[in-house]
């Protein structure tokens, strides 16, 4: 299978499955085996993955992508057996992270809901004119970029993890501002556009945010 296959999804999926790493092999850069080189739009997604993992508290590291050729056998050994060290140092998902597995939960599952709109901003905001790595290295980690997925991303994701966990409990404004390290501010911000967006209510008699029924 193409490493260009490899969606936003399934890479997401897995951690929120219990994997503690995920590791992507595609074919060298330029020498791939289909017409699309897919194994562009993998690199693209291990970027785009990474940028998320570093919003919601994940360590990025968790994530990598390797090219080889089909008869580099033993760096493929090679590579496998160094992450998953790296992993092993790192340690088990989450507890690592100080995330404990409510909130961890939480977080993959709104990312998780974002994707079909980061497909769409990967396709008409993220695509790099120029298919090198250092081309793809520099336009994913410019501040021009990071500030461009603050925009188009960033309070997405945020209404679409207060959701998340809204769907466990009701909430006070301060218990989901330390829950996501926002100011209370911010989050009132994002209340309020939920609220007539018609996906969260206050309820009076709790003093807390709830989904909408």
């Amino acid at each position: 299978m193409c490493s260009g296959r490899v969606d936003l999804d399934f890479i997401f999926k897995a951690f929120a499955n219990g994997q503690d790493g995920v590791l992507i092999g595609g074919c060298r850069l330029n020498d791939c085996n289909y017409v699309t080189h897919g194994n562009f739009d993998a690199l693209g997604n291990t970027y785009i993955s990474k940028n998320i993992m570093e919003r919601i508290g994940v360590n990025p590291e968790r994530l990598a992508i390797e090219f080889m050729s089909g008869g580099e056998g033993n760096r493929l050994a090679e590579v496998i057996n160094g992450f998953t060290e790296k992993v092993k140092d790192i340690g088990p998902l989450g507890e690592a992270e100080g995330l404990d597995k409510t909130e961890l939960k939480s977080a993959l599952e709104a990312v998780r809901k974002l994707i079909p709109y980061l497909r769409l901003v990967e396709r008409e905001k993220l695509r790099v004119p120029v298919r090198t790595e250092e081309a793809y290295r520099e336009f994913y980690t410019s501040d021009g970029i990071k500030r461009l997925f603050d925009e188009l991303v960033g309070d997405h994701l945020t209404i679409s993890r207060i959701v998340s966990l809204l769907r466990e409990k009701p909430l006070t404004t301060g218990e989901i501002s330390k829950i996501l390290d926002l100011k209370p501010s911010e989050v009132a911000k994002h209340m309020n556009h939920s609220s007539r967006q018609g996906l969260v209510r206050y309820d009076t008699n709790s003093n807390r945010y709830a989904l909408a029924r």
